[in-house]
């Protein structure tokens, strides 16, 4: 596998409510929608995350957008040690570089929320939108893009359900190149 020249890339998936109805109806925890998120520095993994969401979400929507929320938190830090590092082995200080992060997301409604493009909330969106929109103002300036990924070609659906092997087997390809 050969390195590609973006730097940093993260691929976001949620599973909503993946344990309803899978486990006991009276655990809480049975709702909860599962975040998984994989961060590449060149094309190789270097962070890989899947845990339950601390809150209940209502829709799928709701479970994507917080899972992009946990991990543009995880992602910030990342790239100012790939910045950092950058500085160790030579950049000049005058050449000023800001390092461009693509953020992957397959749901159309949570990529439409992260990009602004639903700039007026609903009263269905408007309960998450203070906790969890703290990351739409970190976008422009940390260079961060949320781009469009065809669900087949989601990394991290590996982190977020049960896969069939056949499609194990490709995401393992994609990710780990074996």
């Amino acid at each position: 596998m050969k390195p590609s020249s973006e730097l940093t890339v993260d691929y976001v998936d949620a599973d909503f409510a993946g344990l309803w109805n899978r486990e006991d109806h009276n655990d809480e925890n049975c709702v909860k929608s599962r975040t998984g998120y994989v961060s590449c520095i060149s094309k190789f993994p270097v962070l890989w995350i899947t845990r339950l969401q601390d809150g209940i979400t209502l829709s799928t929507m709701e479970a994507e957008y917080v899972a992009l929320s946990m991990a543009i938190r995880d992602l910030l830090p990342l790239k100012r040690i790939v910045q950092t590092i950058f500085m160790s082995v030579g950049f000049e200080k005058s050449q000023q570089f800001n390092i461009l992060c693509n953020v992957f997301e397959d749901n159309a409604g949570a990529l439409s929320l992260a990009n602004l493009e639903l700039t007026r909330m609903t009263p269905r969106s408007k309960h998450y939108a203070v906790k969890y929109h703290w990351f739409r103002a970190c976008l422009k300036p940390e260079n961060i893009r949320v781009l469009k990924v065809e669900s087949k070609r989601q990394l991290a659906d590996i982190f977020t359900k049960g896969l069939p092997k056949c499609t194990f087997e490709n995401i393992r390809e994609l990710l780990m190149g074996w």
